[in-house]
């Protein structure tokens, strides 16, 4: 036998959290950059009216990010996990260096757009890659360990960036920030070569130890793994429990993009800040949510470890995420300082990430094999789409400086979320067909 690496699971989840940081690394290069490239690209309109550009490039952004959501899932379970990070971390690549050649809405649109369907890839390929390499025990765990992925490129960014924009000038900033991605690209094609049950480096025993452990993975429970039930999209779609992941995929997701595009324009128009001072804070709510993702995974494999179901144990961690988030956004209509609006936002992430890891392995904990992907990309969809709404209202919600009623709306939403797992996800187990 050839060398084998132990522990090949954790080198995995290592390199797709890795990709994430990325991803978000480059995705905030522009709203940290923005109030330098709207000083230089529109220098003659006024606050709102930035505001206003700023919302349709975020809005294209983002309905690109829903139908990339879509495309990937289906992308992922056709060509596999391997080949689907390559295409999409090589495309947002690509797109982010783009950007150093915007002249105005229309291109910075249309880079924005690829950049959108690219980036989507990384979390249908996450919960794919989550359902392939861990046992059901450790997915909530590995999934907090993509999610924070997330919130570290958050952290890296907003300081990074401003630091940078003291430097150089913003064209040059995506250029290089765009390098990190076609650099992740050659650890990843020589570490992943095919999924467990049969990559040539893997021990027996972890081998073993995850195919196991993958409690929906075995349909006529005859003790060999098998594909599990893999419904086509149509018979999917016919499960309530599909609806309960989607419909809590579109209520919660708003509420993370309402702070991931506009906490530097918040800090911007009401407190007054540059793109150096917006560094300085807006890294802050990253670090609520780089913890809450780790919490809410650890915090699930506690509760399996000791006896709890996967039903009680998703439902008990979504819902406490949700009821962090509920009065600390009410709270954000009047925090005062920008440092106590800060901290309010860590806490507000703290929630959502809490709660967000248990939503995204709920696909894996009722469906097996293909059907992971394309579930997964579906409620990503919708995720994305309710983001998209709430985006387009913002500077309509905020018009004159006051978020009160954008951080209302998604109170709302924290218990949409909750409401819509519970009543539709009676008990969230392995989901067999009526006929085997």
């Amino acid at each position: 036998m050839g060398k084998t690496i132990k522990g090949l699971r954790w080198g995995v989840v290592g390199l797709i959290a890795l990709a994430a940081v990325i991803n978000y690394i480059d995705r905030q290069a522009l709203p940290v950059l923005w109030p330098d490239i709207a000083e230089e690209l529109y220098p003659e309109k006024n606050a709102d009216e930035r505001k206003e550009i700023y919302a349709i490039i975020s809005t294209v952004f983002i309905f690109s990010y829903a139908f990339g959501q879509a495309i990937f899932g289906k992308i992922f379970d056709k060509v596999g996990t391997r080949l689907g990070f390559a295409l999409s971390i090589g495309f947002w690549s690509l797109a982010t260096a783009m950007h150093a050649f915007a002249r105005g809405v229309v291109s910075l649109s249309i880079f924005r757009s690829i950049l959108g369907v690219a980036e989507a890839g990384n979390w249908p390929g996450a919960a794919k890659g989550n359902a392939e390499w861990f046992p059901t025990k450790e997915r909530a765990f590995a999934q907090g360990l993509f999610n924070s992925g997330a919130a570290i490129g958050g952290i890296i960014a907003f300081p990074a960036i401003g630091t940078l924009s003291i430097y150089f000038e913003w064209q040059y900033i995506f250029i290089m920030v765009s390098l990190l991605g076609f650099l992740w690209l050659i650890p990843w094609w020589v570490l992943v070569k095919s999924p467990p049950s049969k990559h040539p480096w893997i021990t027996d025993e972890e081998r073993e130890y995850i195919l196991t452990g993958q409690q929906n993975q075995d349909l006529n429970q005859d003790g060999d793994f098998d594909e599990g039930y893999t419904p086509d999209t149509s018979e999917l779609l016919t499960h309530k429990e599909s609806w309960g992941v989607i419909i809590a995929s579109a209520a919660i997701d708003p509420i993370w993009w309402l702070f991931i595009f506009w906490i530097p324009i918040y800090l911007n128009e009401v407190y007054g800040m540059d793109v150096k001072s917006i560094g300085f804070y807006a890294w802050v709510p990253y670090v609520g949510a780089m913890l809450g993702a780790w919490f809410g995974g650890l915090l699930a494999q506690n509760r399996i470890k000791v006896g709890w179901s996967v039903n009680k144990t998703r439902k008990f961690v979504i819902s406490l995420g949700c009821l962090i988030m509920l009065p600390t956004l009410l709270a954000m209509s009047n925090p005062g300082g920008p440092t106590t609006a800060v901290l309010l936002m860590a806490v507000i992430l703290f929630g959502f990430q809490t709660a967000i890891g248990n939503v995204q392995t709920l696909p894996s904990d009722l469906f097996g094999g293909k059907s992971v992907g394309t579930l997964s990309g579906l409620a990503g969809m919708a995720a994305k789409l309710g983001a998209f709404g709430l985006t387009a209202l913002v500077p309509w919600l905020t018009s004159g400086g006051n978020y009160t009623p954008a951080f209302v709306i998604g109170a709302a939403l924290a218990l949409i979320a909750m409401a819509s797992i519970w009543l539709l996800c009676p008990n969230i187990e392995a989901i067999k067909p009526t006929k085997i």
